[in-house]
């Protein structure tokens, strides 16, 4: 019997096996997102958190919602992104689409940071990369509707 590549290499490597853990049992039906309201109606606990915390929401062909997964927790005027944290869990939630949302914990304004559009359009390169539709990226805040970045720079969804 052959031996398998990873058992025969000379030296002590750590073999890496990745899985995909549910963490909620329930089978209840998967809420659709049509439209940005459905989508700010889900995100609407960050918009009381203290700090800022960027989630990515996966989604199926159908726009069910497969998955979340809570990209970064920052403090309370910035969270660092990077599109391979963003990515990683919809690769292995084998996601059709995702949209993302951070909060503005301060909640005087929603309107995107210099750094946020720069996020998202790396985000939306990312996307195009690795064949993940990129729906949108919303800000959201207290007592106020969610922002809406694809809305007010589409040009940065245009190839």
């Amino acid at each position: 019997m052959k031996k398998s590549f990873l058992k025969s290499l000379k030296y002590k490597l750590p073999i890496i096996k990745l899985y995909i853990v549910r963490e909620n049992s329930s089978r209840g039906d998967s809420p659709k997102i049509k439209t940005i309201k459905d989508a700010s109606r889900f995100f609407k606990p960050l918009c009381y958190l203290p700090e800022e915390h960027f989630v990515s929401l996966h989604l199926n062909a159908k726009h069910e919602v497969i998955g979340v997964h809570e990209v970064s927790h920052g403090t309370l005027s910035e969270s660092l992104v990077h599109p391979r944290e963003v990515f990683k869990a919809a690769i292995l939630s084998n996601s059709h689409a995702i949209l993302v949302c951070h909060n503005h914990p301060s909640g005087a304004t929603l309107t995107p940071s210099n750094e946020d559009i720069k996020v998202t359009k790396l985000l939306v390169e990312a996307a195009q990369f690795l064949g993940i539709n990129l729906i949108d990226h919303l800000i959201v805040g207290p007592n106020q509707a969610a922002y809406s970045l694809r809305e007010n720079y589409p040009h940065l969804w245009c190839k």
